[in-house]
């Protein structure tokens, strides 16, 4: 066996970096697996995996992983260094499957459950990939019936069925891991990988964005991926004593790097929620007692504020629970911590590298208004000017740009995507609005809305999380969304969507406007028309779908013109 090759698509980090990460004690020098399977074998006979009632140990889990290495590479379904597609739900075969393609030297495509034919065929060609891992319970059998369509189109020539019968000729993941138990033990290809190239070699493909044009692939190289890990489960002080419960997809950027390998590295416990349906998790941390709960959408912290059960529940096993995915009003963070008795954290993160976190000593002026600082000491942070890369002053808002040693250098086969986000000393333009925060506590930063999430009303520029910050102030709201509308005459205007406390009487723009204006918000940036809605559509990992009510308003304003 021989190392993987190098794709030439990816984007090096420089030697200078390299040897200074390395120098540091950042980097290893070693590959992904060999970090996990070293950080495992620590932990032996601990628990390391907690899903669907069954409890899996450190030996057990990467004995399992071992055994489907052996039987993919038998059968002939992976190569190293090839990537694999991942549609699977979060159940115990998905962290065996993932662990087993990096044993076996091949790439995880950490692609979800929700996507469909079509975006995993279009991932799948942009990577190279030949392999569909699918859950066959999964969905009352679509992922099954999506495998066979990519199989029978010839975007897939094999798909590994796991908890069900095979499909086509390919073994299912039973047969694989049979198979595999009975190859002869010699070592596994993750052992050849070279560790002079790990700094240009994809361990793990990460989805950026959305899927709708050309994929923005995020390629998550062994070194800096594996140190991702640890420092995050360094700063979530993760020890052998810590619980955590995950509740959002599991082959994702957020369920990887927070959840799956932070575990692994600090012999910590991962529970494993099926769902985030909310009495699914109350019944999981009255079973389990967590000690954290990472990357909670509001959406979801809102949703057990609602729950009458969580407020009948023992939730005071629960160190930390940190919120992350979009801004967090400050009254939610206060009802958390008054209703339920939360210490609220937050966090910023993204499938390009960058974590960000408030302090778990910090006050709760950082806590609650603030995603924190990078969990790094070796990151490296601009506020910009969007549109250029010139610095603003502290305090004031412009785009986050990141560079350091988990942030991509550049994205997988995207040389377009690479110019217009990377700026010519390779810091990383997230496309995100922040402000740096200079405090007694520390310096500190907020995410203030997406550059794309600017409301564009003539000449005037409306920053959506701003005016919905003031909205959810109302007591009647449970939650907001501004979003833009067309608009003949100035382009845009604002239309906020609300969603209401149960018996409230709705808002209108004028008792909008009032509340706004009462808050000091200026006049140009009050919305122009308000939709009432029981909910807000959600995107798969919990974010506000924005483009979905941009969709809604523009089929609500076109109605109204050809009834006029």
């Amino acid at each position: 066996m021989s190392s993987p090759p190098i794709p030439e698509t990816v984007t090096p980090y420089d030697e200078a970096s390299v040897l200074a990460y390395r120098r540091a004690g950042l980097w290893t020098g070693t590959s992904l697996p060999a970090q996990l399977l070293t950080a495992a074998a620590r932990h032996g006979a601990r628990p390391a995996l907690i899903a669907e009632g069954r409890t899996w140990t450190f030996d057990e889990l990467l004995a399992e992983a071992g055994r489907l290495a052996r039987g993919l590479l038998a059968a002939g379904v992976v190569r190293p260094g090839e990537p694999v597609m991942f549609q699977m739900g979060n159940v115990a075969e998905t962290a065996v499957a993932y662990l087993g393609c990096l044993l076996a030297a091949a790439s995880p495509v950490c692609t979800l459950p929700m996507h469909g034919t079509r975006e995993i065929g279009l991932l799948a060609r942009h990577v190279g990939a030949r392999t569909l891992i699918s859950q066959h319970d999964y969905g009352s059998g679509r992922l099954r019936a999506q495998a066979a369509e990519l199989l029978a189109g010839g975007v897939i020539t094999d798909v590994v069925i796991s908890r069900g019968e095979p499909l086509g000729s390919t073994p299912g993941y039973t047969q694989l891991v049979e198979a595999g138990a009975a190859e002869s033990a010699g070592p596994l290809p993750y052992r050849d990988i070279d560790p002079t190239v790990t700094p240009a070699l994809p361990a793990v493909f990460q989805l950026s964005g959305g899927t709708t044009g050309l994929p923005k692939v995020a390629p998550r190289l062994h070194e800096e991926y594996g140190y991702n890990a640890r420092v995050w489960a360094d700063t979530m002080e993760m020890d052998t004593g810590t619980r955590m419960l995950y509740p959002l997809p599991l082959m994702h950027n957020a369920g990887i790097s927070t959840g799956l390998q932070p575990t692994l590295f600090a012999g910590s416990t991962l529970v494993l929620a099926p769902s985030a349906d909310i009495d699914t998790l109350l019944d999981l941390i009255e079973e389990h007692q967590p000690r954290l709960v990472p990357v909670v959408p509001p959406a979801l912290a809102v949703r057990l504020l609602e729950s009458p059960r969580a407020h009948q529940t023992d939730l005071s096993g629960l160190r930390d629970f940190v919120i992350g995915g979009q801004r967090l009003a400050a009254g939610v963070a206060e009802r958390l911590r008054d209703e339920l008795g939360f210490r609220v954290r937050q966090m910023f993160g993204m499938a390009e590298g960058m974590f960000l976190a408030t302090p778990a000593g910090a006050s709760e002026a950082v806590r609650h208004h603030t995603v924190g600082a990078p969990v790094s000491a070796a990151d490296e942070i601009r506020i910009l000017e969007p549109g250029s890369e010139t610095e603003v002053a502290d305090g004031v808002v412009g785009e986050f740009a990141a560079r350091g040693p988990y942030t991509i250098r550049g994205y997988y086969r995207a040389e377009e995507h690479n110019r217009a986000s990377f700026t010519s000393d390779g810091f990383y333009r997230t496309g995100d609005l922040a402000r740096r925060h200079v405090t007694a506590e520390g310096v500190f930063y907020s995410i203030d809305g997406r550059i794309k999430d600017v409301i564009n009303r003539g000449a005037e520029k409306i920053f959506a999380e701003e005016v919905e910050e003031i909205i959810v102030r109302h007591h009647d709201v449970v939650t907001a969304a501004l979003i833009a509308m067309p608009d003949r005459v100035l382009g845009e205007r604002a239309c906020a969507y609300l969603v209401m406390e149960d018996g409230a009487a709705p808002l209108t723009v004028g008792t909008l406007t009032s509340h706004l204006l009462g808050h000091g918000l200026a006049r140009y940036k009050l919305p122009e028309r308000v939709e009432i809605v029981t909910a807000l559509p959600l995107t798969n990992i919990g974010k506000v779908a924005k483009n979905k009510l941009r969709e809604d308003i523009a089929a609500r304003l076109a109605a109204a013109r050809e009834e006029s």
